[in-house]
């Protein structure tokens, strides 16, 4: 075991983050923390660091083991070095022990005295060995290595690192902290800033490391593929579930409809106890009396269920196309874009039907934002043409999220745009998006990016566009908030076309993916696990499509027929399924019939008590003696139904 937690508390002010967090990483473990926005991922990795104290319980690193932390904000890098010196300095001691080495065998060549050359020698075999354990012989071409794989260009290398932006600074800090290969990787959002192809690069990379990793992620797909540990924070508590993401959530699903099902259980079995004591006690009998006090005593034994609490409130909305476009959406033909000298693409061509959900993907860099901004009219190509269909009206999410206005507050930013509608409305809109109270009279300046998210994407709700470009629609929405984002599109009649890096949004969404590479655009009609397959392959089926290559997804294979026993199976569990619906019908109809009589025969022996206690009965001892033959007959009867009743019930529980 590397790591180990037990009983972390922590709360800001009043608000409780998570309580009684406990977990342990072994060795070479992967695992990932994951939750809503704000339920304290980031600071639960930092206590498990050090960097951020527990109000309750304690965190251990095992001695000498050592670790490495890349969080969301990179601010220890020296601005005046360059991306290559920078990442250099990950292999300080390596360096400093070739440069040893350089030192001992100019030496070697001028020393004299064979004593001192023989010391010196066995000096050297001993640092020459430990500098070959250390890979010290690779080590610039793994230097090289991981700047490439982290998408940093040739031309990149000799860049200043003050002239960076934020992405590739945090892009440059986790290049340092993988080559620096330490015990423990802690890493916080480690697939933000990368393209496709760099968050491949990592997932190989920590597959085969042989050190323990522990990450904050949002992506799914990323999950599946590293993961072998989920420490999920929910409602104010630390879970921990063995497996990927995908098992995860399976055992998820399974462990919230399984304390639903065993609550509402619960729940309907102490009802029907309580109604069976009343029934009891209502027979007014010493038999049943006693027995609904017996049951009484069991049932105040009993540790009832809390009802397992709801999910955290998520956004919720619909995507509603206002008419229906025609069926070419857009045609873009001989497409190019430069700026200054260099060319982003040329003789770009895409053709998008009404329906189709596209996504496009490509490395950073290409101009994937680029075509979906000169598509909306916000940049000027070089050359091309851009049409547009019948009756098509683009709805426009910007990641950035330049169609915001700073200055204005939340409810200010939907009802200048909307001035129709009321302000019921626009809180209505806004709650849906989680702006309650007083959150709507926060200024967009001060919203944090996933906020500003929503802002944009309740906009996008009431736009009622029947074609959706989406640029990132997925940054700073926790995994929650993509799922519903998703379940939305998939509903959504219009046509979408989308920029991602989000491969399980895109093997979710899209119909189709268009690979912006080399300049140019490769079609595959299918999802992004049908694109990877053939992207990767070399027996992709090509064809010219609407000025694009075309790769078309195989036809789906006929379904098989069932196997008979499993017929045969399904069968039997029909029939004893049947079977047993009867018998409860049977005894529910037994139960209302004796409820029934016994309430006639109770209602009779209260006509018959009366009318024996009236004088002129009471002094006719014929008459009394036939009434008193009666309801002695009716109480018979009246306790032979009360045990029939009793059994009923009881035969009927068994079955429940």
């Amino acid at each position: 075991m590397i790591l180990s937690c037990h009983n972390l508390t922590k709360a800001f002010g009043e608000e409780l983050l998570f309580s009684g967090c406990s977990f342990h990483i072994e060795d070479r473990e992967k695992a990932a923390i994951i939750g809503a926005n704000g339920c304290g991922k980031t600071t639960l990795m930092r206590m498990l660091l050090g960097l951020e104290d527990a109000d309750e319980g304690q965190s251990t690193i095992s001695k000498d083991k050592t670790f490495g932390y890349l969080s969301q904000h990179q601010e220890d890098m020296d601005g005046n070095r360059s991306v290559y010196e920078e990442l250099l300095t990950a292999k300080a001691d390596v360096i400093q022990m070739e440069e040893t080495l350089r030192e001992m065998e100019a030496k070697m060549h001028t020393m004299q005295d064979e004593t001192e050359l023989k010391t010196l020698m066995d000096r050297y075999e001993t640092l020459s060995h430990s500098f070959d354990l250390a890979n010290g012989y690779a080590y610039q071409s793994e230097v090289l290595g991981v700047l490439n794989g982290l998408g940093f260009l040739e031309e990149d290398h000799e860049k200043s690192v003050s002239a960076l932006s934020g992405g590739q600074k945090t892009r440059l800090a986790l290049g340092k902290i993988l080559l620096t290969a330490p015990d423990i990787l802690f890493l916080d959002e480690p697939t933000n800033h990368l393209d496709m192809d760099s968050i491949r690069f990592l997932e190989n990379f920590l597959i085969n490391y042989k050190g323990a990793v522990v990450l904050i992620s949002h992506d799914r797909y990323f999950l599946d593929k590293i993961v072998t540990k989920i420490i999920e924070i929910d409602n104010r508590k630390a879970t921990v579930f063995s497996g990927s993401y995908s098992d995860y959530a399976a055992k998820k699903q399974q462990l919230m409809e399984s304390a639903m099902h065993a609550y509402l259980n619960q729940q309907r079995e102490i009802k029907h106890q309580e109604e069976v004591i009343a029934k009891l006690k209502s027979f007014n009998r010493e038999k049943s009396i006693k027995r609904a006090e017996s049951r009484e005593k069991a049932l105040a034994k009993v540790e009832v269920l809390e009802k397992p609490a709801g999910d955290a409130p998520q956004m919720h909305f619909t995507l509603t196309p206002s008419r229906i476009s025609g069926n070419d959406v857009l045609l873009v033909s001989e497409l190019e874009k430069c700026y200054d000298s260099h060319r982003l693409f040329t003789d770009l061509s895409i053709d998008i039907k009404r329906g189709e959900h596209v996504a496009l993907i490509g490395k950073n860099g290409t101009g994937k934002t680029t075509i979906l901004k000169i598509i909306n009219g916000l940049v000027n190509p070089e050359h091309g043409m851009i049409r547009l269909g019948t009756n098509v009206e683009i709805g426009y999410y910007d990641q950035e999220h330049h169609v915001l206005h700073m200055e204005k507050t939340v409810f200010d930013e939907i009802s200048d745009d909307y001035p129709d509608l009321t302000g019921t409305q626009i809180r209505n809109t806004l709650a849906a998006f989680l702006f309650t109270g007083d959150d709507v009279f926060k200024k967009i300046e001060n919203l944090s990016g996933g906020e500003r998210g929503r802002v944009s994407l309740a906009k996008l709700m009431l736009s009622t566009a029947n074609f959706l470009i989406l640029d990132e629609p997925t940054n700073h929405l926790d995994i929650a908030s993509r799922e519903i984002l998703e379940q939305a599109l998939n509903r959504y009649e219009g046509t979408v076309l989308y920029v991602s890096h989000d491969r399980y949004f895109i093997n979710r969404t899209a119909h189709r993916i268009l690979d912006l590479e080399n300049e140019t655009l490769l079609s595959y009609l299918g999802n992004y696990d049908y694109y990877l397959e053939k992207h990767d392959g070399e027996n992709a089926r090509m064809q010219p499509i609407g000025g694009l290559q075309a790769v078309s997804s195989p036809a789906p294979s006929a379904p098989q027929p069932a196997e008979p026993e499993t017929v045969s199976e399904n069968k039997q569990n029909w029939q004893a399924q049947k079977e047993a619906q009867a018998k409860r019908r049977k005894l529910e109809n037994g139960l209302k019939k004796a409820e029934e009589e016994i309430e006639k025969l109770e209602t009779a022996l209260s006509e018959l008590d009366a009318t024996m206690a009236k004088p002129e009965i009471a002094t006719d001892i014929g008459k009394l003696s036939t009434y008193s033959k009666e309801a002695e007959e009716k109480r018979a009867r009246l306790e032979s139904l009360y045990e029939e009743w009793e059994d009923l019930s009881g035969q009927l529980e068994e079955m429940e």
